[in-house]
């Protein structure tokens, strides 16, 4: 059975970081990636990675100061958030996926709290 477990969210003040991890058992996935939800809005994509030749890519409101990584086993992805924003608060998903889009997935993880404060 396929679990997506995430861990590392919490409060950190404006300008701060935070790295979130998230451990894939039962297999390994082509894409893992990341999204996000704020309160009133929408799930919204954040950053995504490939398993060959671990491309890339990321929303144009964390470019620059998010970044996605796997470990070498290929069942972790983590995030690293430099520069917290306030506007960067909301509960964040980690997502798994064997269709090699990397903005689109089938698995997804219970998600993890991250709160900026200004």
């Amino acid at each position: 059975q396929v679990q997506l477990v995430e861990s590392g969210g919490g409060l950190v003040q404006a300008g701060g970081s935070l790295r979130l991890s998230c451990v894939a058992s039962g297999r390994t996935f082509s894409t893992m990636g990341w999204f996000r939800q704020a309160p009133g809005k929408e799930r919204e994509f954040v950053a995504g990675i490939s398993r060959s030749l671990g491309r890339t890519r990321y929303a144009d409101s964390v470019k620059g100061r998010f970044t996605i990584s796997r470990d070498n086993a290929q069942t972790t992805v983590y995030l690293q958030m430099n520069s917290l924003k306030p506007e960067d608060t909301a509960v964040y998903y980690c997502a798994a996926g064997d269709g090699g889009s990397l903005y689109s997935y089938n698995y997804w993880g219970q998600g993890t709290q991250v709160t900026v404060s200004s």
